[in-house]
C-alpha cells in the first residue's frame, strides 16, 4: 500500500474523531452568562482534547514523511493508533461531565496512555520495516520524550484517585511539552540523511 493512502485514511478518522467530539457539546440552556459558565468544563476539556488529537495528526504526518514503505504491521499498528484515538469523544465527554471526579480522570489518563503506547508501536514498526538505519530511527533515537510523556501518564491516573485536579494540570502540561509539533523529523529529513 502506498503511504499517501495510509495518511489519507488516518487523515480521515482523526477529522471524524475531532467532529464527533464537536458535536457533543451541547448549547447551554439559556443566553445568561450563568448558562454559559454551566459548559465551561466541557469546553475545556474538548479542547485539551482537540489539542491532543492534533499533537497525534502533526506527528504522525511526521512519522510517514520518514516512513519508505507501508507494511501490514505498520497497518495494523496504525490501526491500533486510530482505535485508542476514537475513544477520546466517549472519555473527553465523560470528564467534561463530571471534571473531578477520579473515574473519568483516569479512564481519560488510560486513553492517551493507550494511544502513546499504540504511537510508539507505530513507531517501531516502521524502525523495523525500513531497517536500523532508518531516518525514523536516526530522529527519534531513545525518545526521551516519548518516555517522561508517558511517565507523567501514569503519574496522573495514580493522582485522580486522590488530587483529581493536579492530573487536569499534568494532562495540560503534557500538551504543553508536545504543542511543538516533533521538529526531529524534519532535521533528519532536510538534511537529507536518509
Amino acid at each position: 500500500m502506498p503511504k499517501g493512502r495510509l495518511e489519507a485514511f488516518t487523515d480521515g478518522v482523526m477529522a471524524i474523531i475531532i467532529t464527533i467530539m464537536v458535536l457533543e457539546l451541547k448549547v447551554p440552556d439559556g443566553f445568561e452568562l450563568d448558562s454559559l459558565l454551566t459548559v465551561v468544563p466541557k469546553l475545556l476539556i474538548y479542547l485539551l482534547s482537540f489539542v491532543f488529537v492534533g499533537i497525534y495528526w502533526m506527528n504522525h504526518h511526521h512519522t510517514l514523511h520518514a516512513t519508505k514503505k507501508v507494511t501490514g504491521g505498520i497497518l495494523w499498528a496504525n490501526l491500533s493508533l486510530l482505535f485508542w484515538l476514537s475513544l477520546f469523544p466517549f472519555v473527553a465527554d465523560w470528564m467534561g461531565e463530571n471534571l473531578f471526579r477520579p473515574l473519568p480522570s483516569a479512564a481519560y489518563g488510560f486513553i492517551l496512555l493507550m494511544a502513546g503506547v499504540s504511537y510508539l508501536i507505530l513507531q517501531k514498526s516502521i524502525i523495523a520495516s525500513d531497517g536500523e538505519n532508518s531516518s525514523l530511527k536516526k530522529a527519534v533515537g531513545n525518545d526521551w520524550k516519548g518516555m517522561v510523556t508517558s511517565g507523567l501518564i501514569v503519574l496522573a491516573v495514580i493522582f485522580s484517585f486522590f488530587q483529581t485536579c493536579l492530573s487536569l494540570i499534568i494532562y495540560i502540561l503534557i500538551t504543553i511539552i508536545w504543542m511543538v509539533p516533533d521538529r526531529r523529523i524534519e532535521k533528519i529529513l532536510s538534511s537529507g540523511d536518509e
